[in-house]
């Protein structure tokens, strides 16, 4: 069974360990790291990659010491081992300008304001995962379907069952 990578980044301890709360159902399917920094991203993805581990989503605050949020999530976007993983800015502190240049260059596909509620991020990372998901799994798509959104799930099985 394949496993896929999220990450999460944030300067701010607390934080991630409420991410990691909050996300924790994930944990059974998923590879889930957090960091510190950008550059502390950069070894754990590259490190998983090693291990054929690919990166499915990034969570990632956007101001932090080093590289912004926004500028990783365009790195990670032009990077081919990575321009196919979902990407979340979590942040209370982009401006406009930082958001659509996230979104434009970026290749966003999501954006969560701090504070969050549990519920709406679990929310949009089964959306963020699913899409993913149904991407990249072929075979074994079903085992995902109680964790992520069944319906949009069962729906890429019969696709894929009539594109056969």
């Amino acid at each position: 069974m394949k496993k896929y990578l999220i990450v999460c980044v944030d300067d701010e301890r607390e934080v991630l360990d409420s991410i990691e709360d909050d996300l924790s159902e994930f944990a059974e399917r998923f590879e889930i790291e957090s960091t510190e920094s950008v550059a502390e991203a950069r070894e754990v993805i590259d490190e998983m990659a090693g291990e054929g581990v690919k990166l499915a989503l990034i969570l990632c605050d956007h101001i932090m010491p080093g590289t912004l949020g926004v500028d990783f999530l365009i790195e990670l976007n032009e990077r081919p081992q990575t321009c196919e993983c979902r990407r979340v800015l979590l942040t209370g502190q982009a401006d406009q300008e930082a958001t659509i240049e996230a979104i434009n260059h970026g290749g966003l596909h999501y954006f969560v304001g701090k504070p969050w509620l549990a519920d709406e991020l679990r929310k949009v990372v089964i959306e963020q995962l699913t899409e993913f998901v149904i991407q990249h799994e072929s075979e074994e798509l079903m085992s995902y379907a109680k964790l992520l959104d069944s319906e949009k799930v069962f729906a890429a099985m019969q696709q894929k069952r009539m594109d056969l």
